[in-house]
């Protein structure tokens, strides 16, 4: 009998052996890593709707392919797919979450829909986002159809964790590996679920923002991208813009409820430029432009993939001093954080990067090296070993997650269980 200790974070494992035929197994479990796999990433939140887990999820599957690995993406989508490797599993519903609205499925045709693409695909291993939101991931979970991994993104106050916590947490238990993105998703994770996390970053394609030919605009640009909610600190950017030099431009790639308040009270500065909600490709195309980046967010930030993409364009950034955002940016080495919701400490940032070249090329410089050292690549690589781990050691211990009467029952009947 082969006993396996595993550290799946740093993808080592070690091995008692007992037999010669136990040492063989090992051999042969080890030549398997080289095996392709079908991996299934299950996503919550529509993937036609921009957002940081879409992008990651996406970018993930990319990069998967990209290593020889047949990865597809499932979840909502409210349009055609984004990608030909995703399988839309219907429309979104509008819920509220963390302050903002989140494009969820948790309706019963999402479900049916899910075991369907899941049992039809019979992936070797499950990797699912935000496991216990309501929808597409809540169904995989339940079901358990394949070995699965599970990424938990969020932080702050998750309306669907407490609902979880009153009679379903021990859902969390049919995942083999829990990974969190940061120190304050693994905290919020644990409160409701306990158990034991590794931490992972999220992962930038770093090689999608390089445009050698375009430009950095000489004059004082600062940039500000993403979906309106009053956490994220637009109102208190406005407020900083406007004690700013009159040379000073604001672009603000924006929208949502709420935001024609703030057009209408800075309808007189001409110097703001109200975009809307822009493309990806425009979006890069601005973080290459712009003078200075700026995230004000104030709270409920988990992991700062909004700076780590602003960092790979060569962007200076202004940022506030949240942890999410610390998990990418250092003060005055690849970035310059301020108190969150200091209106004056917030001008006076964006000021000083604007104003100082020296200042605003060594956040740069530092920004670029900290996109390497979070790259997708490098994620997707570590990914990959976590997977292998997992589906070795469920050799030896060969699905160990009890189910309940009625998913047995479902799934002898209607259900394939992809062998391992």
């Amino acid at each position: 009998m082969v006993t396996a200790v595993v550290s799946v974070g740093r993808g080592r494992t070690v091995y008692v052996m007992n037999t010669a035929d136990d040492l063989n197994q090992v051999k042969s479990s080890r030549y398997t890593r080289k095996k392709m796999l079908r991996i299934g990433l299950v996503c919550p939140y529509s993937l036609t709707i921009p957002g940081g887990v879409q992008a990651q999820v996406l970018g993930l599957a990319r990069e998967l392919r990209r290593m020889g690995h047949e990865a597809r993406v499932l979840g909502p989508c409210d349009g055609p797919p984004p990608e030909p490797f995703v399988t839309p599993l219907g429309n979104s519903l509008p819920t509220a979450a963390n302050g903002s609205t989140a494009p969820l499925a948790p309706d019963p045709s999402a479900a049916l829909r899910t075991v369907r693409a899941i049992n039809d695909e019979a992936f070797d291993i499950l990797h699912l986002h935000e496991p216990i939101a309501p929808g597409p991931p809540m169904t995989a979970l339940l079901l358990r159809l394949a070995p699965m991994v599970g990424t938990f993104h969020a932080a702050g106050d998750i309306a669907w964790y407490g609902r979880v916590n009153k009679g379903v947490n021990w859902l969390a238990s049919h995942l083999d590996v829990r990974v969190a993105v940061s120190a304050q998703a693994r905290e919020l994770a644990h409160r409701y679920l306990g158990g034991e996390y590794e931490i992972l970053f999220n992962g930038i394609e770093s090689e999608m923002y390089a445009r050698p030919n375009i430009k950095r605009d000489v004059g004082k640009i600062i940039f500000f991208c993403g979906r309106y909610e009053p956490r994220k600190g637009l109102a208190e950017l406005l407020e900083a813009f406007a004690k700013l030099e009159d040379d000073t431009k604001l672009w603000i790639a924006s929208d949502g409820d709420g935001i024609s308040l703030l057009k209408a009270k800075y309808a007189h500065d001409t110097r703001i430029s109200w975009l809307g909600r822009i493309t990806d490709e425009d979006k890069i195309n601005r973080l290459a432009q712009c003078s200075v980046f700026c995230a004000p967010s104030l709270h409920s930030e988990s992991f700062g993939i909004v700076v780590l993409e602003a960092m790979a364009s060569g962007a200076p950034v202004v940022a506030s001093s949240l942890e999410g955002y610390r998990n990418v940016g250092t003060h005055d080495v690849n970035a310059w954080l301020v108190e969150p919701g200091d209106i004056n400490e917030l001008a006076e940032g964006l000021a000083r990067v604007l104003s100082d070249k020296i200042l605003a090329k060594k956040l740069s410089d530092g920004g670029l090296i900290r996109a390497s050292e979070l790259s997708m690549h490098r994620l997707a690589e570590i990914y990959v070993e976590m997977y292998h781990t997992v589906l070795e050691r469920e050799q030896y211990d060969p699905d160990p997650h009890p189910k309940s009467r009625v998913v047995r029952l479902f799934s002898d009947r209607v259900l394939r269980k992809n062998p391992h």
